[in-house]
């Protein structure tokens, strides 16, 4: 990092970066010290063309000036840790600091506000631009991947105020003293799908070839290509988005919290869902399990050639005013419209509910879940779905989702389509 200049320094402001990059929680990583003291001092000196994904990633973390976003979302994800450091510093060291530093999701400039006032609205960002085609090597998006399930899984965690969970999830702990199984996509899957550039049934996918690997093996394969079917299919992983939608339940969950139990896709049978209650996180791309149910829902996912169409949502049978196709993302970490559905739905014996969040891509998962977290936005489902409160009876729903997606964060979340389901 270059020095910084002597106005800057007698910076009330840039004074507190530097008391949060001298606290224990930055003391072990120079990259988020680095990130933090760049970001700030561009934004202090008014530089935010500065502060795009490319410029941050060769001027930060070193990379070549003609590396590829799309490829390499280290910057996003060492950004997401330092959000995760800051909420650290200001909950412990830095709860008595009088102004707050905040990098707002989607943004890469620094917002600094009195710790009274609370948050601000967010700025305009210094957005970047992608290539036309995602590229993405296997084992670098599993330690992407990895590396955001840390962060998030260790963020720390408010204390949580014992209380009743709200509807819909109150159906799931209402309809079973079980646990409640909240079921993650599992990543090496819809990883493996890219690979193979081949779709995947849930009974191919729970065949002990495709487990092992070895529906993977190409006629002739390096080593390099035996190590990567090893590791994808030897280990579990999930996605950022999945992680944000088990918190984002955790929380909603109250005191019925420690009746949620979090599996991978990947540790489920079909005898499991006999009965009980269940939640599945991810679309049939990244969880196949969801496959099971589409019969029974009106928008379902369709995808053309695996890893070069772009994914939608097929509307079975659209009303007046509703499109008939709702396509999403390119990939994952672009900017744009994504789309999920959110939908509650019987086992097929009756003996149990199922609630599924599905994106096209992890924004749209993310968003599924951070819109039930907001309780207006409960109270607009229910409106739509014709009623309000808490239903003596279940009521079963599909309920079309849009949301509008920068740089990788999902934001401005609205309902376009509702259907109430009759078993």
């Amino acid at each position: 990092m270059t020095e910084v200049d002597h106005v800057l320094r007698t910076d009330a402001r840039w004074q507190l970066i530097e008391r949060i990059t001298a606290s224990p929680p930055f003391q072990k990583s120079a990259r988020l010290r680095d990130l933090l003291c760049f970001l700030a001092e561009r934004t202090l000196h008014g530089q935010t063309q500065d502060l795009s994904e490319h410029r941050i990633g060769s001027a930060v973390f070193g990379k070549a000036q003609d590396y590829s976003v799309v490829e390499d979302s280290s910057v996003r994800v060492h950004v997401r840790q330092l959000r995760l450091k800051l909420h650290e510093y200001f909950n412990g060291e830095g709860r008595g600091e009088t102004v707050v530093v905040e990098i707002p999701k989607g943004a890469y400039t620094t917002i600094f506000h009195s710790a009274e006032q609370g948050a601000t609205t967010e700025p305009v960002a210094a957005w970047f631009d992608h290539s036309s085609k995602l590229r993405v090597l296997p084992w670098a998006l599993a330690a992407v991947f990895l590396a955001s399930t840390i962060a998030v899984w260790f963020r720390p965690t408010p204390a949580l105020i014992a209380s009743p969970s709200p509807w819909p999830l109150a159906a799931l702990f209402d309809s079973s003293n079980n646990p409640v199984q909240v079921v993650v996509a599992d990543i090496n899957y819809g990883m493996m799908r890219l690979v193979d550039e081949q779709p995947v049934t849930l009974e191919q996918y729970l065949s002990p070839s495709y487990r092992s690997g070895a529906a993977f093996t190409t006629p002739h394969p390096t080593a390099r290509d035996v190590r990567v079917n090893k590791y994808l299919s030897g280990s579990l992983l999930t996605s950022y988005a999945d992680l944000v939608v088990v918190d984002t339940l955790m929380r909603l969950s109250g005191n019925s919290r420690d009746r949620l139990a979090v599996r991978s896709a990947r540790e489920l049978r079909p005898r499991d869902l006999e009965q009980g209650a269940f939640v599945f996180v991810g679309s049939p791309s990244s969880n196949p399990w969801v496959s099971y149910f589409q019969d029974k829902l009106n928008f379902q996912e369709r995808e053309g050639v695996v890893g070069e169409s772009l994914k939608f949502f097929q509307n079975q049978h659209p009303k007046p005013g509703e499109r008939a196709t709702y396509q999403g993302l390119a990939f994952t970490g672009s900017s744009g419209e994504d789309y999920a559905t959110i939908s509650l739905l019987p086992l097929a014996n009756g003996r149990g509910s199922v609630l599924i969040l599905q994106g096209l891509q992890q924004e749209g998962t993310e968003a599924a879940g951070l819109f039930l977290a907001d309780a207006s936005n409960r109270q607009k489902l229910q409106e739509a779905l014709g009623f309000s409160g808490s239903p003596t009876q279940p009521v079963y729903f599909e309920a079309l989702i849009r949301t509008q997606a920068v740089a990788g964060a999902p934001n401005a979340t609205s309902i376009v389509a509702t259907r109430v389901i009759h078993p």
